[in-house]
């Protein structure tokens, strides 16, 4: 996958995952829905669950918006699963274990944390319309408040 990341007004070019109910997600098999898509360092850590409880408590709305929620960090199935059975997430969390859709979204970038730097996901939301066109971007998302931010973005 290309380096070129996405851009507000653009088409999001099409991406296969892993998902956790075991099938492949296909972007393109989600046309004619708005798609809510999150991503998120790490699986079971307090910021990630916090932010993920978050879109749970939340998914009914966005539902009723025509809208479907997805998360999707570089953890793999297992730990996914582990994730959506603790939290009793009901949407589908996507593995991206070799960064390809974090970095098409430019979300894969260099971190500081406790005075060491690394390679991580930077945590972003992102709304896709029915066409498949971004239409709305959040960067480097202060979790308090932001199910319901993007919610209303949606409304």
């Amino acid at each position: 996958m290309s380096e070129q990341q996405v851009k507000i007004g653009e088409q999001v070019p099409d991406f296969k995952l892993q998902a956790s109910n075991s099938e492949v997600f296909q972007l393109s098999d989600y046309r004619g829905k708005k798609l809510v898509i999150y991503f998120y360092p790490k699986d079971m850590t307090p910021g990630c669950t916090a932010e993920s409880c978050d879109f749970r408590d939340f998914n009914s709305q966005y539902a009723g918006l025509n809208a479907e929620i997805i998360g999707i960090s570089p953890d793999d199935l297992a730990s996914h699963q582990q994730f959506i059975e603790e939290y009793s997430l009901p949407f589908l969390l996507l593995a991206d274990t070799e960064q390809e859709v974090s970095r098409m979204f430019g979300v894969w970038q260099l971190l500081s944390w406790g005075g060491k730097e690394f390679l991580g996901v930077k945590r972003s939301t992102f709304i896709i319309d029915e066409n498949g066109v971004l239409t709305h971007e959040w960067r480097d998302v202060q979790v308090e408040g932001h199910a319901e931010e993007v919610l209303k973005a949606l409304q």
